[in-house]
């Protein structure tokens, strides 16, 4: 453990700063921590479900934790477990063998339930659509707070769009 902290010390922070171009993250990352600071104390903990999609939309939520990113700076956190999380992140259509583990998945999440489907595919289908394997959007298996389009949405688009869930939810509440 004392070898472990040393190495700690000795080697520092080696986060990259953000590329100037992305300085638009930093400002909805200001505007999403003092929103997780009001609602949630500091800590929003989120279950990213992964409903049938093509992987795209996982790759730019990967991105938002990588240390270019690093949205654990904001106090978003991942978790594995639905019981523990207050948002879920659905990607993808829904196809039709993961209908059953997202109800069940919703129904594990404790109040106040934030869903956030992420992408085109999450959306409305995107270009699986409707067909005998897949149900579609998020929407038409679990109720939806906030919809992320794009393919896939950008880290800065994800933030924008867990912003405006932690947001709305503030909203519902007074």
């Amino acid at each position: 453990m004392l070898r472990i902290l040393h190495q700690i010390f000795r080697t520092g922070i080696v986060t990259e700063p953000l590329p100037e171009a992305e300085a638009e993250i930093r400002v909805v990352g200001r505007q999403l921590e003092e929103a997780i600071r009001r609602r949630f104390r500091g800590s929003l903990t989120i279950r990213q479900v992964d409903a049938g999609s093509c992987n795209a939309c996982e790759l730019e939520i990967h991105a938002i934790n990588n240390p270019i990113y690093n949205c654990e700076r904001f106090g978003v956190h991942f978790t594995a477990s639905p019981r523990f999380a207050d948002m879920l992140l659905v990607t993808g259509p829904v196809a039709f063998n993961m209908e059953i583990a997202l109800r069940r998945t919703y129904a594990a999440t404790p109040e106040p339930k934030l869903v956030v489907a992420v992408g085109d595919c999450g959306r409305d289908g995107g270009v699986f659509g409707c067909s005998y394997a897949s149900l579609g959007g998020v929407a038409s298996v679990i109720p939806v707070d906030v919809v992320i389009p794009g393919c896939p949405p950008t880290p800065t688009d994800l933030l924008r769009g867990i912003l405006a869930a932690v947001e709305l939810d503030k909203k519902k509440r007074g």
